[in-house]
């Protein structure tokens, strides 16, 4: 038979893609990308991920109790620095993790080259492209948090008592790192580039020195006025969502605190980024 005369439904017609379809898979393509370009430059990554936690780590649980320097105020605090040490260290580490892995590439993208005018070409909404900066964020953000995990609990001189609580830590852990990445989407969109080192200076700086590393929350009671001034800062959260989720004799807050408080950052900084990468990429 001709082809011609042949049937017109033997012929082969071209499928096209749904709208959802094709969507997703640009969003699975973007993300497999990102992770490419991570897996390339891992010893990088590897190198920002452990060179401050190993620093604080080094210093304040191996070299203070190695030369007979007490930290923490009394003898029962200074037994379980390194403990609460712990948890504010993975914390640290994912959250920085998280704002750098989003915030620094976006303000490479968003100068005068405007790379991100090759993104916002593919077939996903421009709020897609922007959730996937928060999921390739929060990925590594993840990473970053397990590879301290072991630094943390092997580099202190004295013990660290770790008792995990695997569903708080299956649950908070994707969350802060989620949050993270939100963040660092907040920063990356409402920072103009010639910002960026004053971001570092009155932003970073302060979540890191009062995101309650070094000390629980609770710790704060007698200076009151402080205690309730750092709860606009994620990463009190999130060094008490590890301390919740890794350690047994350590107070931490209440957990349908921190979950409330991690999961409204999460939305409120998604919201916030989203709409300034929206704003951004149409300006």
């Amino acid at each position: 038979m001709s082809a011609i005369t042949a049937p017109i439904e033997s012929r082969r017609v071209p499928i096209l893609r749904s709208t959802r379809s094709a969507s997703l898979a640009a969003f699975g393509a973007m993300l497999l990308r990102d992770l490419r370009v991570l897996q390339k430059e891992l010893g990088p990554f590897v190198m920002r991920t452990i060179m401050q936690p190993f620093l604080l780590l080094f210093v304040f649980a191996y070299v203070f109790p190695k030369i007979g320097q007490g930290v923490g105020g009394s003898s029962a605090s200074e037994s379980q620095f390194s403990t609460v040490l712990m948890a504010g260290v993975i914390g640290t580490a994912m959250i920085m993790q998280g704002v750098q892995a989003v915030a620094m590439p976006l303000v490479q993208e968003f100068g005068y080259t405007r790379e991100i005018d090759d993104r916002v070409m593919a077939p996903l909404p421009v709020w897609g492209v922007a959730v996937e900066k928060i999921a390739s964020g929060a990925i590594q953000a993840l990473i970053s948090g397990l590879v301290v995990f072991p630094l943390a609990y092997w580099l202190p001189a004295t013990p660290v008592h770790v008792h995990v609580h695997w569903l708080l830590l299956l649950t908070l852990m994707p969350l802060g790192a989620v949050m993270s990445a939100a963040l660092g989407l907040t920063m990356g969109t409402r920072v103009k580039p010639t910002q960026v080192p004053l971001l570092f200076a009155i932003v970073i700086l302060p979540i890191a020195f009062l995101g309650c590393v070094y000390y629980p929350w609770q710790a704060l009671e007698p200076v009151k006025w402080l205690q309730v001034a750092v709860l606009v800062n994620p990463l009190v959260y999130l060094s008490e969502a590890f301390r919740a989720a890794l350690t047994a004799g350590v107070p931490h807050m209440a957990l349908w605190a921190i979950y409330l408080a991690m999961a409204g950052f999460t939305v409120a900084l998604a919201w916030i980024g989203i709409d300034g990468f929206r704003r951004r990429v149409l300006s």
